[in-house]
Order: structure tokens, then C-alpha cells, then sequence
């Protein structure tokens, strides 16, 4: 009677969260194990000629079961998670590897998958069954399936120790993160914050039976923190316990992980014929070479350092004309940063959260949706939720037909990652000719309400709501034929456009003047806070650039070396580093060790990803510019060119049949200010 195994007799299918404990993973994983091996095993001892129908799709629907189940698992995971249902993650991961490997390592199954592969009958697929092959094959090829007999036995340890490493490093971060926190007694040490963070702060040590303030490392309690608070040592002590996330030679301490972690993944591909991991990765990217994403870093980084001293300039000289004579420290930054940016502009947070309350902005975002695209939004209580907190949509077509389920987890809880994240619970696809619509998610930390007072955001978690659900509109608009490429499985240099592209929005005047009214008053934001939102848009982007290249330099450091790492990794990190640090080193700092994108997800030798997402985000908001923020022709064409058609062509010609060119660094450098 284990849920996992039954189906599921719920609105849409929906994962039935109330009857799963976590008792039920194991032996379900391990069911559905042998179920789909048994598949595999028909796939594979097929007597008829191998084609696309018996062998290439076939494989493709297997292991159906397994695939919800493994998905469920790992989705809970990240968004609510305990000790037990780590421990069950941990010892099911390497049985999801074995059975991963038991399918790229059988000689019989890539025989039938390679003679499909190179038969003439590739010729006639249509694109989509093309691209599905190919990456079946490319798949093969990077599971080790053209091996020697015993490089197939190294290969299986070395990838079932890697999923099980990069596991261990996510639990790692999550526990420093919520072992941390800032308890404060005394009103003078809360000089400065404003009066919602405080209550937000009274609130927290209330939950935690203490008396006082008690602040975190979740972002809503730790970014204003350093933003506002006027005890300099405090600013200190909490950006060190952020920075020093498993990096403090205790039992969570990563450093070692990150060596395994690059040297077994640099292993796996020179077993596979490639000199370093990225190599191998970047093979099947829009930015194909190692060399080709050095080249695209190095040219967005000589026209932003200059901005990005210019910026560090003029903080410096603001901060000294406040009284401010010590060097300008880490701890330091975000608070004189504000300050400035009040200065310069007459904006900051504090302005503009009141008229960015949650619920607003969620019904804005879901208007936009609806303008654009022409999808409703019926909130609905009959879904089965993993916590209380968890709301549910069904989305629907402006032809009245079901597109999907959206759950949507707002505040931050001690079981769930940092961050915001959108993923699936099931993807889109067809069965049979039946279209199956996908079961999506936005899972967020943005600041709770408080007593008297709703949930107000900051402009940059309008802008996270806005990039996240871009992606979740990846996975509703879907129109593929295969999971595999369907929705969000594109590229890790082409997942960023949709949502990047939404984050535009909300710089515009012709959106905000829709809804941004004062939770209190009713009134309209201003349209000067308009006029300062977007004047202030490039405010410190030369700083902010170079720091996010600065993380694209580090993963592509960690992942071209061509020998097996036995140094430090924060000699390492220090030395890539140097050209965009403009602050007086940390020693008690590391990036790596807490780097989840990184080492326990899947941005590995990909994170300049979001940079050339930047660009074409850019590239393509211009003709929505040119043509209207609100034209549905524009949106359409994005729609039924870029966001229905997942992988199923190439990205460049997906991106080319919207914008009917190839994009250019141009507008990106303009709307940055870098130009």
C-alpha cells in the first residue's frame, strides 16, 4: 500500500503529499528499479531491427514510475527537508546512479541506440526526434557506454561517489546556514535597521522561545541587515558567518568535498577522452568551447571593470564624506551602498517596499502572464501541499484548455535551501497522442508578514518573482513531444532567457503604473519612485557585473584544470579572484566551500550561463521595446518560437526565428550602462 506505487487519485495526478512519509522512498525507488530494468532489458534483447519507435523512444518512456518518485524525492529535498529524509536521500542517490549507469554501460542497448544513430533513417525524423537521439547518444557517449571492461567498473564507482559528494555538500551548506544566529538584547545594537526588519527580527527570537532580536543568514533577515544597521562590528560579524559558510574546520567544513568533487569529475572525463570537465560539458552548449566562454567573460569584463572601480570610487569618497576614514570592508559595501543610492537617486527599499506587497505583486505577475500570453490563474485549495504555507494555481489557456499546476512556496523555513529555484513535479509531454501538462513550482524565501502588516518585498525578490516565474512559463507554455527536451531542459546557456527576460518588467513604468499601490493608503506608487527605479537601474552595475564574472572565472578555474587538484582551494579561489576583488581579503572567506550552484547543483563549468543569458535577454527585450512592452504579436512569437519548444531545435535557430537575427552584446552593454 506504499503511495509511491499506487496512482494517484488526485486532481491532475498531483503528488499525494499528505499519505507520503519518508519511509516509503526506499522500497518504492528499489520497485521501480527492478521495474524499469526490466524495460530496459526488453529495449535492449529486442530480436526486431533496431529504429526510433523501439529503441530510441522506448527508452525514452521507460522508467516512467521512477521518474515521479526520484523527482518527488529530490524536489522535497531542497524545499522540506529533515535529517531523515537526508539520510533516505543519501542512500538512495547512489541506487539511482547504479541504475543510471546500468543503462549507458549495456553494450546491447547503445548497440541498438548507435545503429539508429547511424542509419540512414536519421535523415527522415523530424527535428525534434533528431535532437532527441542525438542527446540519447551524446548521453551514452558521457555515461561511458564505449569504455573498456574495467573503465566501466571505475567509471560506476567514481560517478555514485560523485552523487553522493555533491549531496553531502548541499546538507553541508543548509546546516551552517540555519545553525547560525545574530541574537541581539540591547535596543543600541539595532541602530539604523528599519521598523519591519526589527519586527521580523522580535518575531524570529519569539519563535525560537528567546527574548530580543534574533537576525539569520535567510536573505530577507541577512541583506537588510547589512544594508541598514549602524554597528559596523555587527555588519562584520554577520557577512563573516555568511562568507564563511563550511569553511570553518568543522564537521560541515567542504573543503574537501570540493577537491573530491572537481578531481572526480575531472577524472570522468579524461576517461571519456576530454582533457578537463568543461571541455566536456561545453559540447553541447550555444557557447561551445572553454575558450569561446573565456573570450565571451573577457569582453564583458573590460568594459564593466572600469565601471566597476568607477563604482568602488565613488563609494569610497561618499563613505569618507560621511565620517567614514577606515578602509572600505566586505561588511561595509551594502550599507554605504544604500546610503548612496538615497542619496543619488532619492530610492531605496524601504521606499519602495510598501507598495510591493506580496499578494500585489503575485496578481501583478499573473496579470503580465495573462496580457502576454493569455493564461488565467485560479487559485485552488483541493491540491495536496508539502506545508501548509505551499498555495496552489490551475493555469488555463486563453482556449479554456488546462496548461498546468503551479505551487508557489513563498517564506523560508529551516527545512528548506536558500535561494529561489523554480523545478517540476512532472514535465510536459505527450502519451499516446495525449497531451500530459506539467505539475510546476516556485519555490522562494521572501520576507513573511508580519503582525500588522503583509509581506513586503524588496525590488530585488520582485525581480527573483519575476525571473522564477519566467521559468515556471517555460515549463507551463510547453508543446513537446518528449520529456527529455521539453519545457526548461534546454541548454545550461539557454535556460536563463525566459526568466531573465521577465526580470525587464519591472523597470517599466507602463507595468508598475498597473498595480505598485501603497499597502496602506491605496495610493499609486509615485511616478517619480518610476522615474527612480529606472535611473537607478544601472546604479553600481559595473561592480555588480564584474562580481558575477568574477563566479564565472571561479567555476571555469575549478573546471579546466587538466591535473587532479591537491592544493588549497582557497589559494585558488583568491587567486582567480584578484582581478575583481577590490576589497581587502577575508582569510576567514571562501566561495567554493558554499558555491551550491556549483557543487551540489547543476551549473558546473556553466555558470557564465547567466551573463550570456544577459545578453540575450537583452537583445530580445529590445524588439518588445520597439514594438510595445505589451505587444502580443512580439509575445506570441516568443512564445510559440522560444518558450513551447524546449530543446527541440537547436537554440540559436530558436532564438533566430524569434528575433529573425543573431543576438549582439549591444543592447546588453547600453541597458547596463557599460556602453
Amino acid at each position: 500500500m506504499n503511495p509511491l506505487l499506487q496512482k494517484w487519485d488526485t486532481p491532475h495526478k498531483t503528488p499525494p503529499f499528505t499519505l507520503i512519509s519518508v519511509e516509503h522512498f526506499k522500497p518504492a525507488v528499489e520497485e521501480s528499479i527492478e521495474d524499469a530494468s526490466e524495460e530496459i532489458r526488453l529495449i535492449a534483447e529486442n530480436s526486431d531491427p533496431p529504429t526510433f519507435k523501439n529503441t530510441v523512444e522506448a527508452l525514452e518512456r521507460s522508467g516512467e514510475n521512477l521518474t515521479r518518485i526520484s523527482t518527488l524525492l529530490f524536489n522535497l529535498n531542497n524545499a522540506e527537508t529533515s535529517r531523515e529524509l537526508q539520510k533516505t536521500t543519501q542512500e538512495i542517490s547512489p541506487l539511482l546512479t547504479r541504475f543510471s549507469n546500468d543503462i549507458t554501460l549495456n553494450v546491447k542497448l547503445f548497440k541498438r541506440i548507435k545503429a539508429v544513430f547511424q542509419s540512414q533513417q536519421k535523415r527522415n525524423l523530424s527535428k525534434e526526434k533528431q535532437i532527441l537521439l542525438e542527446r540519447k547518444y551524446r548521453s551514452f557517449i558521457l555515461g561511458g557506454a564505449e569504455l573498456g571492461t574495467e573503465d566501466k567498473k571505475r567509471f560506476r564507482k567514481l560517478s555514485e561517489e560523485l552523487s553522493r559528494l555533491c549531496l553531502k555538500f548541499e546538507e553541508n551548506v543548509l546546516e551552517e546556514t540555519n545553525s547560525f544566529e545574530l541574537h541581539l538584547t540591547e535596543k543600541s545594537d539595532l541602530a539604523g535597521l528599519p521598523a519591519g526588519i526589527i519586527k521580523m527580527a522580535s518575531e524570529e527570537a519569539a519563535t525560537r522561545h528567546k527574548k530580543g532580536w534574533i537576525f539569520t543568514l535567510n536573505a530577507p533577515s541577512f541583506t537588510p541587515f547589512l544594508q541598514y544597521s549602524e554597528k559596523r562590528e555587527l555588519r562584520e560579524k554577520i557577512l563573516k558567518a555568511y562568507t564563511s559558510r563550511a569553511f570553518n574546520g568543522n564537521n560541515n567544513d567542504n573543503r574537501n568535498l570540493v577537491k573530491k568533487i572537481v578531481n572526480l569529475r575531472l577524472e570522468i572525463a579524461n576517461m571519456l577522452g576530454f582533457s578537463n570537465y568543461a571541455e566536456m560539458v561545453l559540447e553541447d552548449r550555444m557557447v561551445e568551447t572553454r575558450e569561446k566562454v573565456e573570450s565571451f567573460l573577457e569582453e564583458i569584463y573590460n568594459s564593466s571593470h572600469p565601471a566597476a572601480l568607477r563604482d568602488f570610487d565613488n563609494l569610497r569618497s561618499f563613505a569618507a564624506d560621511h565620517g567614514h576614514n577606515q578602509s572600505i570592508e566586505r561588511w561595509d559595501w551594502f550599507f554605504f551602498a544604500e546610503k548612496l543610492k538615497r542619496s543619488k537617486y532619492n530610492i531605496d527599499d524601504e521606499t519602495l517596499k510598501p507598495y510591493l506587497s506580496l499578494e500585489s505583486v503575485q496578481k501583478a505577475i499573473f496579470n503580465l502572464a495573462t496580457i502576454l500570453y493569455g493564461l488565467e490563474f485560479k487559485e485552488v485549495d483541493n491540491i495536496p501541499v508539502y506545508h501548509p504555507e505551499v498555495r496552489t494555481w490551475e493555469v488555463i489557456d486563453s482556449d479554456d484548455s488546462f496548461m498546468a499546476v503551479l505551487y508557489i512556496d513563498f517564506h523560508p523555513r529551516p527545512g528548506k535551501n536558500g535561494g529561489a529555484w523554480m523545478t517540476c513535479y512532472r514535465e510536459q509531454k505527450t502519451d499516446n497522442g495525449h497531451d500530459i501538462r506539467p505539475l510546476v513550482s516556485i519555490v522562494t524565501n521572501f520576507s513573511r508578514s508580519t503582525k500588522g502588516q503583509p509581506s513586503l518585498l524588496t525590488f530585488n525578490e520582485l525581480t527573483t518573482f519575476l525571473h522564477e516565474f519566467g521559468h515556471a512559463l517555460h515549463s507551463i507554455l510547453s508543446r513537446c513531444n518528449y520529456e527529455s527536451i521539453s519545457g526548461t531542459n534546454v541548454t545550461r546557456d539557454f535556460v536563463e532567457l525566459p526568466s531573465q527576460l521577465m526580470e525587464n518588467w519591472a523597470y517599466e513604468k507602463e507595468w508598475l503604473d498597473k498595480w505598485a499601490i501603497h499597502y496602506k493608503t491605496g495610493k499609486k506608487i509615485p511616478e517619480t519612485y518610476i522615474k527612480r527605479i529606472k535611473e537607478s537601474s544601472t546604479f553600481n552595475e559595473g561592480y555588480a557585473c564584474d562580481r558575477q564574472l568574477g563566479f564565472g572565472f571561479l567555476d571555469m578555474a575549478w573546471h579546466s584544470l587538466r591535473k587532479p587538484f591537491t592544493g588549497e582551494a582557497a589559494l585558488l579561489e583568491s587567486e582567480v579572484m584578484k582581478k575583481i576583488n577590490l576589497f581587502p581579503e577575508i582569510t576567514t572567506a571562501n566561495i567554493s566551500c558554499s558555491f551550491t550552484h556549483l557543487f551540489g547543483g547543476s551549473y558546473a563549468a556553466g555558470y557564465y550561463g547567466y551573463k550570456w543569458a544577459e545578453v540575450l535577454d537583452a537583445d530580445a527585450f529590445s524588439l518588445f521595446r520597439e514594438k510595445g512592452i505589451f505587444n502580443r504579436q512580439v509575445a506570441d512569437s516568443f512564445r510559440k518560437n522560444i518558450l513551447e519548444k524546449g530543446y527541440s531545435d537547436k537554440p540559436d535557430i530558436l532564438y533566430k526565428n524569434f528575433r529573425g537575427k543573431k543576438p549582439t552584446i549591444d543592447a546588453f552593454l547600453e541597458r547596463s550602462g557599460l556602453k
